[in-house]
């Protein structure tokens, strides 16, 4: 290993590094609260270094990773998360009653991994890091044991988890046989060579994207997520949904763009396969949302959804003078959705209690608990008011630019269809979004709101930034677009 490598890989080894010092300091730690400040200083000590580097572009041990805007674009994404995360798990864990030193440690161990996943110029690597950040989320998901629904929405996670990283691994092992190559460079290189195989290269890039669309939770391959999202601690969930999501599309974009947007035409059915994951997606996603009573459930679902909506952006990636934006969309939707899901999701937590309901089911969580919620807490019910029209894509919200973007990407691609049906789920998602507004505003109840800071923090910041980041579209939209840019050199 020489300088070369340690500097392409500098963001992901100080984070490791710092996760396993943390892991023997917590030790002697007797208060959690100098576990979870240590983990946030490590974790914006990594956010500074990403942006101090972010501009570089270099490759690092043999060109198994890459370090360029797409990498930096994709590690502010999820340290900011992560951030938000160790503040939320902090007061949430005391609260439920789960408040342990590893937690903020797995954090740091699957940060680590799903940074790795934007880094990714092998799939080699690309399976090395989705593993790194999947087996700490597998036990995070777990960690408010004895809670029965805690422990099996871990077991479905990782038996998902096992299932789709074996099909990934045997997409990879086509992928090498059709190519010679693990490297995204060289698979590119060994394209229509005298060794190539068409067939196995199709199959193993249908295998991949697979793998990847159950990590993002894409139709028909989310029958885990509304589980998962229920039975986790919400806290959990809430970076689950926002940094899992992100990395499974940072790996999906660079590996499909890079090995297979050189040459779409070598496999033309991806473009017909991923038009109709993207479809269903929205579709499934909006239509099962509706009969949600569970507040939790219906995010997930919505969660799903959403990742419709990015891969309607995918779509558009083989298609040339239009897949520098198909891929700027997709990572500004991203952004988007998380400042907008970390809001929601403080709002959740501040309602959530302790207690069992009288169905064994955690209380505050049924839609019905947010009745009243407009005269109990004004201020809540506005910023959660206006998740809900950013989740549609009204303006003035971030998520209205958005999803303007998306469309956009999808209707110059050529599919204009797919883009029709985009507009049609989001009058579905328009229907489940504002029930929940209509029942905080016009439905009588006495809903328990905890007194917590960090959460009425991360709600006002969230609306605020979700409104007034919106006049900024253009700049960040711009910033997505040329951290895009070395993908089609």
């Amino acid at each position: 290993m020489n300088s070369n490598d340690l500097l392409a890989v500098l963001p992901i080894a100080v984070l490791i590094a710092w996760a396993c010092v943390l892991t023997l300091v917590d030790l002697f730690l007797d208060r959690k609260i100098w576990t979870a400040g240590l983990a946030g200083l490590g974790l914006a000590t990594v956010l500074v270094v990403t942006f101090l580097i972010g501009g570089e572009t270099r490759t690092g041990f043999n060109g198994m990773l890459s370090q360029d805007g797409f990498s930096a674009f994709v590690g502010v994404i999820l340290l900011a998360s992560a951030l938000v995360a160790v503040g939320l798990l902090y007061g949430y864990s005391r609260r439920m009653g789960f408040e342990r030193g590893e937690v903020y440690t797995l954090l740091l161990f699957s940060v680590s991994g799903m940074m790795l996943m934007g880094y990714a110029a092998d799939l080699i690597v690309v399976f090395l890091a989705l593993e790194l950040f999947s087996i700490p989320l597998y036990i995070l998901a777990g960690i408010a044991r004895p809670r029965v629904e805690s422990e099996e929405s871990a077991l479905k996670y990782f038996l998902i988890g096992a299932f789709s990283s074996a099909i990934m691994v045997y997409g990879i092992a086509l992928v090498y046989a059709a190519t010679g190559a693990t490297g995204l460079a060289a698979i590119v290189a060994g394209l229509g060579g005298p060794a190539f195989n068409v067939t196995l290269f199709s199959v193993g890039g249908g295998l991949l994207l697979v793998g990847f669309g159950f990590k993002v939770g894409a139709v028909p391959f989310h029958m885990w997520l509304p589980d998962v999202y229920q039975g986790a601690p919400s806290a959990v969930t809430a970076f689950m949904a926002v940094g899992a999501k992100a990395a499974g599309f940072a790996a999906l974009l660079r590996v499909f763009v890079t090995a297979f947007g050189s040459r779409f035409d070598v496999v033309p059915e991806l473009t017909t396969v991923i038009w109709w994951l993207a479809a269903l997606t929205m579709i499934v996603g909006n239509v099962l949302a509706v009969s949600q009573r569970n507040i939790k459930r219906l995010l997930a679902y919505s969660s799903i959804s959403h990742a419709g909506f990015i891969l309607m952006a995918f779509v558009s990636f083989g298609q040339e003078g239009v897949a520098g934006d198909a891929v700027a969309s997709a990572l500004f939707y991203l952004l988007a959705f998380a400042v907008t899901s970390y809001g929601v999701w403080a709002v959740v937590m501040l309602l959530e209690q302790v207690e069992d309901g009288d169905d064994g089911m955690r209380k505050g969580l049924n839609l019905d608990d947010y009745a009243g919620l407009a005269r109990r807490s004004p201020g809540l019910a506005l910023a959660m008011t206006v998740f809900m029209l950013s989740f549609i894509g009204l303006p003035p919200t971030l998520g209205f630019a958005g999803k303007l973007y998306l469309f956009r990407t999808a209707i110059e691609g050529g599919f204009i269809s797919l883009a029709v049906i985009g507009v049609l789920t989001s009058l579905i998602s328009a229907y489940y979004y504002l029930k929940i507004v209509v029942i905080m505003y016009m439905v009588d109840g006495e809903p328990v709101v905890h007194r917590a800071r960090m959460l009425s923090w991360t709600v006002g910041v969230s609306a605020v930034g979700t409104v007034v980041m919106t006049i900024f579209a253009s700049p960040l939209f711009a910033w997505a677009a040329g951290s895009v840019l070395q993908l089609f050199r």
